[in-house]
């Protein structure tokens, strides 16, 4: 492309100088303002002497080429430099130049690829949409600031994550989330509506979930009274169905890094949709400097704690401690003292595999509720995603075809196709 257009360049610097030339010769030729009037003397001795009358025009007329051809190369050389000096000014602005979009703001948005583009919302419709960010309308907490229900000018229900722009961290986590978002679509991982910036707070707006989180379910105030045996498999299917998801289907495979109760929201039917990919990771970007160790105390694979290494096995691990809580109803970790605290997967791991102890630490809300054959499916599938060798652990695909036959069909339980990879 730059050969094609240094020719154009030579080209046209060729046409002009041409052009030049033809019209400076013209204009010698024609114009009577082109050569000076001969002086009187002059005109007097030529009577006498042609032959001197001759020799004298013949020069002239030589030192006006010269000049005209001196003014030519002067004029090429100097259109020339200036064509040049264009010519690396843009290769250097195209070089330099970002691949960002801007938002309506005019602050600088976030890289995102023509099928990644998310609407950008200003600070003023996000303030009318949550009620000027009232406590009232505060529906869940996070590690960088708030989620507040909202309702956009279609009267479209949202919920808008409010980050404080505090660190660096927390932008960083923000554009990732914001990139993944809008590249991934599946009906068990939470739709992104849009985002907006400004120079102290980040906004990204989701889908409402009415039902909140499942931590909030498992361990509020209803203590899971809402979630029957047949709820809660039908929720670790949807989150199974997102994580295979995940790693099966994008191309390349995606990491989500922080599986958590707190991060599968579900919405007016209990459906459970995975949320918050701030710590997601595309398979094969793990080993760069820029991916630290993070997580959440509980959740976390301990060769990933101890080791630093991260794989889909790490999702897997992650899955197997929500199964538990699913299962138990139990906090993934409990704090028995001030200075003590207890791992959920430490202390069920011997009693999960003894069927006699197995019933008596199921949650109480659906204890004996469950056919007793499948309780003890679940169990083992949950002891195989917390192995502490990574090997031993199963594909989540494999996790999935367990579930599927716990799951009534009018909730799920079928192996119904998942939409095409992004």
């Amino acid at each position: 492309m730059r050969k094609t257009l240094h020719h154009h360049l030579l080209l046209l610097l060729l046409k002009v100088s041409v052009l030049e030339f033809l019209i400076s010769v013209s204009a010698s030729s024609t114009t009577p303002y082109s050569q000076p009037s001969p002086s009187p003397v002059y005109t007097s001795m030529a009577s006498f002497s042609p032959g001197i009358q001759m020799g004298r025009g013949q020069e002239h007329k030589l030192d006006a080429h010269k000049k005209l051809l001196i003014s030519l190369i002067v004029t090429s050389a100097s259109l020339g430099l200036i064509l040049l000096c264009c010519l690396c000014f843009w290769v250097c602005r195209s070089k330099k130049s970002p691949k960002t979009t801007k938002n309506s703001g005019g602050e600088s948005g976030i890289s995102l690829s023509k099928k990644g583009f998310v609407q950008s919302f200003d600070y003023k419709t996000l303030e009318k949409a949550t009620g000027g960010f009232k406590e009232g309308n505060l529906v869940g907490r996070g590690g960088f600031g708030y989620v507040y229900k909202a309702s956009l000018s279609n009267n479209t229900l949202s919920a808008v994550k409010k980050i404080e722009n505090v660190s660096q961290e927390a932008k960083r986590e923000f554009q990732n989330e914001v990139n993944f978002l809008s590249k991934i679509h599946h009906p068990n991982i939470i739709s992104l509506l849009g985002y907006g910036s400004e120079i102290s707070s980040s906004f990204i707006v989701y889908e409402l979930m009415q039902n909140g989180s499942l931590d909030s379910q498992l361990h509020g105030p209803s203590r899971g009274s809402a979630l029957t045996w047949h709820m809660r498999m039908k929720i670790a299917l949807d989150t199974a169905r997102a994580v295979e998801y995940l790693h099966e289907r994008c191309r390349p495979p995606i990491i989500h890094r922080d599986l958590k109760s707190s991060n599968i929201l579900l919405d007016s039917s209990f459906n459970a949709k995975i949320s918050d990919f701030g710590l997601a990771v595309m398979v094969g970007a793990q080993g760069k400097n820029n991916i630290k160790l993070s997580g959440t105390l509980g959740y976390v694979a301990p060769e990933y704690l101890l080791d630093g290494k991260l794989t889909d096995k790490s999702d897997v691990y992650a899955f197997g401690v929500v199964l538990l809580e699913l299962l138990l109803g139990r906090r993934p970790v409990e704090k028995l003292s001030s200075v003590q605290c207890q791992s959920l997967v430490t202390w069920a791991m011997p009693q999960l595999t003894d069927r006699s102890k197995l019933p008596k630490i199921v949650d109480p809300v659906i204890k004996d509720t469950m056919d007793h054959k499948h309780l003890y499916q679940v169990a083992a599938v949950a002891v195989l995603c917390v192995q502490p060798e990574p090997s031993y652990r199963p594909l989540i695909t494999d996790v999935l075809h367990s579930l599927v036959p716990l799951v009534p069909v009018e909730l799920g339980g079928t192996l119904r196709l998942t939409p095409p990879s992004s």
